[in-house]
C-alpha cells in the first residue's frame, strides 16, 4: 500500500513539474518579439523591468509613455512608425503625451 502512495505522489509531482516547465516554454520574451520600444506604453500597459530599475515586472508602470518603459514590437521600424525610440530617454515622449 505504501507503494502505491509513493507511486501516485510521484506521479503528481512529475506531472507537475511537466506543467510548470511547458508553461514557462511558451511565455513570451523581449528576445522573441524582437526590439524594446520606449515612451509608447501607456501606465500599467509595459512589458518587463524600466530602464531605471524602479520596477520588475510587466504592468507595473505609473506613467503614460514615459521614456525608460518598453512594449516589445517586432522591428525597429515598427517602433519608430508607434513613435518610440529603441533606446531609453528621460521624461515622458512629447509625441504620444500631447
Amino acid at each position: 500500500m505504501f507503494e502505491k502512495k509513493l507511486s501516485a505522489a510521484t506521479a503528481a509531482l512529475a506531472l507537475a513539474g511537466a506543467v510548470a516547465v511547458s508553461g514557462l516554454a511558451m511565455a513570451p520574451t523581449a528576445e522573441a518579439a524582437g526590439v524594446k520600444c520606449y515612451g509608447v506604453a501607456k501606465a500599467g500597459e509595459n512589458d518587463c523591468a524600466n530602464a531605471a530599475g524602479t520596477h520588475s515586472c510587466a504592468g507595473q508602470s505609473s506613467v503614460d509613455y514615459h521614456g525608460g518603459d518598453w512594449k516589445a514590437v517586432e522591428t525597429a521600424e515598427a517602433c519608430t512608425e508607434m513613435g518610440g525610440q529603441t533606446e531609453p530617454f528621460e521624461g515622458v515622449n512629447p509625441e504620444k503625451a500631447g
